[in-house]
């Protein structure tokens, strides 16, 4: 379970992108968090995976303080969560599977992961993530060869290798045309069912997130104004989360 109490980030100068957050996900949730543009979703995930200290307020992964937590205690917490970012984040010149490989950092001895030397154990889970998001074929190739929707693919594959408890997709889509974002979406949702991994994403379209969330939190100002079911999101709530605007 993850757990997040009054948890507040500010950026300076005074830019404030959470406010008092509060949440208790239990294991196994597909959380979607959805939000206009400056809405806290992104700087909640990162804060969620440890990438950003908040300002105020506590996160505990599965009972522990990830706020509180130093060296090999907090190197362990995180390890438990597997990050998507945005912009996909890869290694240009490495090959996909290197790229994959990066996943288990984590897991190896800090002079191991110096010098990226993983056991063979490693390769053949990566191998096996790779066919999973089905990009087997192309372990070889260097990443900046890959279209759009393979490098997301890659992305979640260097997520899933870490055999996280919690996966945190930040905006997965956003690179991506709708054809591709659907088949992005069904891969995370299949994780999340088959292996029981907790998915929390962020997205900008409400149609996405009330379609794949179980839970749908909206965050508007850095407050969460809802959280609860997709049957419950009124015309009213999504004008409380967007204030009107684009949806």
């Amino acid at each position: 379970m993850i757990e997040v109490r009054g948890l507040t980030k500010v950026y300076p100068p005074k830019t404030v992108a959470l406010r008092d957050v509060s949440l208790k996900i239990p294991d196994g949730q597909f959380v979607t968090v959805i939000g206009p543009s400056g809405a806290g979703k992104s700087s909640l995930l990162r804060c969620l995976n440890g990438l950003v200290a908040p300002t105020a307020g506590e996160i505990l992964i599965d009972g522990e303080s990830l706020t509180a937590a130093r060296g090999e205690a907090r190197r362990r917490l995180v390890a438990r969560i597997g990050f998507v970012f945005q912009q996909f984040n890869l290694i240009k010149r490495l090959s996909v599977l290197d790229n994959v490989l990066v996943g288990r950092l984590s897991h190896v001895p800090e002079l191991r992961s110096l010098v990226g030397s993983f056991p063979r154990r490693d390769r053949v889970l990566a191998d096996a993530v790779l066919a999973r998001v089905g990009l087997a074929e192309l372990a070889h190739r260097r990443a900046d060869t890959l279209s759009g929707g393979q490098q997301q693919r890659v992305a979640i594959a260097r997520a899933l290798v870490q055999e996280p408890r919690t996966i945190l997709a930040d905006e997965p889509m956003a690179s991506l045309d709708p054809a591709l974002s659907r088949t992005v979406m069904d891969l995370l949702r299949r994780i999340n069912e088959e292996d029981g991994i907790t998915v929390i994403t962020t997205l900008h379209v409400m149609d996405l997130a009330l379609a794949y969330g179980q839970r749908v939190i909206g965050l508007r100002d850095g407050r969460v104004v809802y959280d609860g079911g997709p049957a419950g999101v009124t015309d009213e709530i999504v004008d409380a989360i967007f204030g009107g605007g684009a949806r």
